[in-house]
């Protein structure tokens, strides 16, 4: 299903089979009792570590985010996403994925699924126990990360990166109680403990001495202007004052903090860039601290990947399906999709001359040069020999219908998908037409 999925990829199970015997199969396994979400989570799980074993930490970007799905006269069994008084519907999750030290992904580790009963918005009492709150997923999602690279992948230490929602005492807590390095976004001008009494977090690194700077190309975006922007880093060791709201206890936690913020190149009327990060990776050196920056800026691979998911190529969000169970089971089968079109289209970014043969298979390959020649242009040539990923990755794209002209920029999961689909169709022609391997 996962392999017809990828060579149609489409969020409604009408529009990836086709065929009535392969759209009933599919129905009959979404609905099926005898075949759970979490087996096929830890099936991808176990994949997503084995590949982290080539490497001797990995990013995990760790995220929180919902499926928002159809269901106007809320009939089925979903829960409240978003605001409240907009009346959407859908399914809560916080997931993880693998990244590697070069910045390409390697799969999904862990996906928490639950469907918020109460109303968005209520604030909950702070008498609260962490486990009957949703933070509980997230360190359940932590702790899935823990065992799998426990169990496949011994010698990966893993980096988990999280945005602001990381900022919290339970998920630093956490974090802090394991081998594991971790970068946390900072939410708040925390307290921290100095020889001199209480101060705050920003106020310590405002006295501190630069540690290195860097120039960022900045994108046109929505309130941002194209630039190139200056970012000056400071860093220092801090002890932080936390405190558990339920039970009024205090404890310290010391950790290192690094902040990198844009200096004299900000428009007149924006806000200038900036990262405040808690981390307990080393800080030693300005490679040491550049290398924490970096690692946080993988933690974006996870908002490509749920954008490929959610409403891009995959576009889970599209489905009909009537029942939580039946959802997440179907969206579980397509997170996989995503993982490996996002994985080309980062390998194609990331490490351009490595040979195709990284990530598709030798039919693939072939099916790529053959499509190729059939739809080149006249003053193209295409080679015998063994492509780039790069290369292979462009060609799948313009099969797709990427061009270039509209962006600029290099192909996106939405075309890569859909060269894609013409590729795994031809590779399985390919293939069919090899003759046997005789058994020995």
């Amino acid at each position: 299903m996962a392999a017809t999925a990828l060579s149609r990829p489409g969020g409604r199970v009408s529009d990836v089979f086709i065929d009535d015997a392969e759209r009933q199969g599919a129905y009959d396994f979404l609905e099926s009792d005898a075949v759970h979400a979490d087996a096929l989570m830890a099936a991808m799980g176990e994949a997503c570590a084995r590949r982290c074993a080539d490497h001797r930490y990995v990013f995990v970007p760790v995220d929180g985010s919902s499926l928002r799905l159809t269901d106007r006269y809320w009939a089925k069994d979903f829960g409240a996403v978003g605001p409240f008084q907009a009346g959407a519907r859908g399914i809560k999750f916080v997931d993880a994925i693998a990244v590697s030290p070069v910045g390409v992904p390697l799969g999904c580790f862990s996906i928490r699924w639950w469907t918020r009963r109460a109303p968005v918005g209520q604030r909950r009492p702070c008498n609260v126990l962490v486990s009957e709150k949703e933070t509980q997923h997230w360190l359940d999602a932590i702790d899935d990360v823990r065992s799998r690279l426990q169990s496949d992948a011994g010698e990966t230490r893993a980096w988990f990166q999280l945005d602001r929602e990381g900022d919290a005492w339970s998920k630093l807590n956490h974090l802090s109680s394991g081998h594991d390095l971790f970068t946390v976004r900072a939410a708040w001008n925390r307290r921290v403990c100095t020889a001199h009494g209480r101060s705050y977090l920003r106020e310590v690194l405002r006295r501190r001495a630069p540690c290195g700077s860097y120039l960022l190309e900045v994108p046109d975006g929505r309130h941002r202007t194209e630039r190139l922007a200056c970012m000056e880093t400071r860093a220092a060791t801090v002890t932080l004052d936390l405190r558990d709201k339920r039970t009024d206890k205090r404890w310290a936690l010391t950790l290192n903090a690094v902040w990198t913020r844009e200096v004299g190149t900000t428009p007149r009327g924006e806000n200038r860039l900036e990262w405040l990060l808690l981390t307990n990776a080393s800080i030693h050196t300005p490679a040491d601290v550049d290398l924490v920056v970096r690692g946080y800026a993988q933690r974006w691979r996870i908002e490509d990947f749920h954008k490929a998911w959610k409403s891009g190529v995959c576009d889970v969000e599209s489905t009909q399906l009537r029942t939580s169970a039946h959802v997440i089971k179907w969206a579980t089968l397509l997170a996989a999709v995503a993982s490996r079109v996002e994985r080309l289209k980062h390998l194609a970014r990331e490490t351009p001359d490595a040979p195709a043969s990284v990530e598709l298979s030798t039919a693939e390959i072939e099916a790529t040069l053959l499509l190729k020649r059939q739809h080149k242009k006249r003053t193209e040539t295409v080679p015998d020999s063994m492509p780039t990923i790069a290369q292979a990755t462009l060609w799948i794209a313009q099969l797709g219908g990427y061009t270039g002209k509209s962006s600029g920029g290099p192909p996106g999961s939405i075309t890569i998908g859909r060269g894609l689909r013409d590729v795994l169709v031809a590779a399985k022609v390919i293939e069919g037409l090899r003759p046997p391997k005789k058994k020995r």
